[in-house]
């Protein structure tokens, strides 16, 4: 019985809001405002997205007063909005970038791939080259040079881990950097 009371009290808020009475639109508001909140809990946990979505619901039912539609029920006629509208926030929250289109540059993309294979192919070759050039080094001149230019280990800490004093570990990786210059050229 309640309900049939609540759907005539819509139609007639319905009907004088269609008249013009900002007054019934105030009420049809707050009968369902809170219809709609919770309504939308379900679709989405921001509430600050929920509360503009309804709002915008309310605001688009505002702007149609004026055309005679025959909405038979209006509690379902919000509900729908409602969830097309979040949807749609959500569509446009995916799609969408802070960046404007003008920001990005153009890039072909098969320029892209081409330098990307290449820069990948030189890479290997200089890996291939240093590996090579390494060879030419004693095993003690690889450490020394691998924790230093690698590792990027100071001298002490090579002292340390190669037990051998400061001028020791110098003179390795000079005679060592020396091999490597005359490998190269």
């Amino acid at each position: 019985m309640a309900t049939n009371n609540l759907k005539e009290r819509t139609q007639q808020l319905v009907a004088e809001f269609s008249d013009g009475s900002d007054h019934a639109f105030s009420e049809l508001y707050d009968m369902y405002v809170q219809v709609l909140f919770n309504y939308g809990l379900k679709l989405t946990s921001n509430q600050e997205l929920l509360k503009d979505c309804i709002h915008d619901v309310f605001v688009k039912v505002y702007g149609k007063r004026n055309e005679k539609n025959t909405i038979k029920n209006f509690c379902s006629y919000l509900i729908i909005s409602l969830k097309n509208r979040i949807l749609d926030e959500f569509r446009r929250q995916t799609f969408s970038t802070p960046n404007h289109v003008e920001e990005y540059e153009y890039r072909h993309a098969a320029e892209d791939v081409e330098r990307d294979y290449l820069s990948h192919e030189r890479e290997l070759m200089q890996s291939a080259q240093v590996t090579c050039l390494m060879q030419n080094l004693t095993r003690r001149q690889r450490q020394a040079i691998t924790l230093y230019y690698l590792e990027g280990r100071k001298y002490e800490e090579i002292c340390g881990i190669m037990q051998m004093n400061y001028h020791s570990v110098r003179n390795l990786m000079h005679r060592g950097m020396l091999k490597l210059r005359e490998a190269a050229f």
